[in-house]
C-alpha cells in the first residue's frame, strides 16, 4: 500500500458537518484526509454532550494504515477535540486547531433557555469537567463571543481545572485564529496556548489575520452559509487570506 507522509482526521465544530470539501482540498496536496461525523450521526449523541474522545480511535486507526504520520484538523468546538485527543493518543503527531479554546467548555446545550450544565467530553465514561455557560437572561451580550468571555470571568481566575495541559502534546502544533472572532476569544486561546507550550520549551506556530473571524476557508473551498446563531465576524477578503496563511503553514508541516 502507498503511504502518503501525513494523514489527517478532519473534525467540524458545533456544526456537526462532515468536512468533505475541506478532504477534498487537502488530499489535493497529498494528505491523506479523512471527515469524521462525532454527533448526530447513528449510534452518537445527537449534540455535542458526553461525547467519547475513544470515537476517534477508529478511524484514527483506518488512517494509520495509510500515512506514515497522523495527525487530527479541528475547527471549533472540533479544535478542542484536536487538543484533548493529542493529549491521550501519543500516535498522533501533528495538530491544526482552527479557532481553537485553551479551555474546555461545557457542553453548549440548553433546555428552557437556560444552560444544561452537563460535560460536552468523556474520556473513559468519566466526564471532563469543563467552563460552565452562564445564564444569559438579563446579561447585556451583543455576540457568543461576549458570552463565552462572561463565562470565564465567572470562574474569577481559577482555570486550573479546565485548562488543556498542551504541554503534554508531542506533537507538531498548528493553531490559527482571527481578531474579529466573533464567536469566542480564538485570537486570546491562541495566545495562552503558544505561552503555555513556550513555557514547556515547545515551539507552536501560530497564524493571526486581525481582520478574519471565526471561519477559516482554505484555498479551495466554498464558504458555509454563516449561521444566524453564531455570526462569525471577519471579512470574506480577511477569510479568504488567512486560509491561504493557513494552508501554506500546514503544509509545512506536512513535510
Amino acid at each position: 500500500m502507498t503511504h502518503t507522509e501525513l494523514g489527517l482526521l478532519v473534525l467540524s465544530g458545533s456544526s456537526g458537518r462532515l468536512e468533505t470539501q475541506r478532504c477534498e482540498v487537502l488530499r489535493s496536496h497529498g494528505i491523506a484526509a479523512e471527515p469524521v461525523q462525532w454527533f448526530g450521526g447513528p449510534g452518537q449523541p445527537a449534540t455535542p454532550r458526553r461525547i467519547p474522545l475513544e470515537t476517534f480511535r477508529e478511524p484514527l486507526d483506518r488512517l494509520a494504515g495509510q500515512a506514515r504520520r497522523i495527525g487530527v484538523l479541528g475547527t471549533s468546538f472540533g479544535a478542542e477535540a484536536a487538543l484533548l485527543l493529542a493529549i491521550r493518543d501519543i500516535r498522533i503527531s501533528a495538530v491544526v486547531a482552527l479557532s481553537p479554546t485553551s479551555v474546555v467548555w461545557e457542553t453548549s446545550d440548553m433546555v428552557d433557555d437556560r444552560p444544561v450544565h452537563d460535560a460536552k467530553w468523556t474520556w473513559h465514561g468519566e466526564p471532563l469537567p469543563g467552563v460552565p455557560y452562564v445564564e444569559q437572561a438579563g446579561r447585556d451580550l451583543a455576540d457568543t463571543c461576549a458570552l463565552h468571555e462572561a463565562s470565564l470571568a465567572e470562574l474569577n481566575g481559577q482555570r486550573d481545572e479546565v485548562t488543556i495541559p498542551v504541554e503534554k502534546i508531542d506533537a507538531d502544533v498548528l493553531v490559527a485564529a482571527g481578531g474579529d472572532d466573533r464567536v469566542w476569544p480564538a485570537s486570546r486561546f491562541c495566545e495562552e496556548i503558544v505561552s503555555r507550550r513556550s513555557r514547556h520549551g515547545q515551539d507552536t506556530t501560530y497564524v493571526f489575520h486581525p481582520k478574519a473571524g471565526h471561519r477559516v476557508v482554505l484555498p479551495g473551498e466554498v464558504a458555509p452559509l454563516p449561521r444566524a446563531d453564531l455570526p462569525p465576524g471577519g471579512t470574506t477578503a480577511a477569510e479568504r487570506e488567512h486560509g491561504e496563511q493557513v494552508l501554506d503553514a500546514l503544509l509545512a508541516l506536512a513535510r
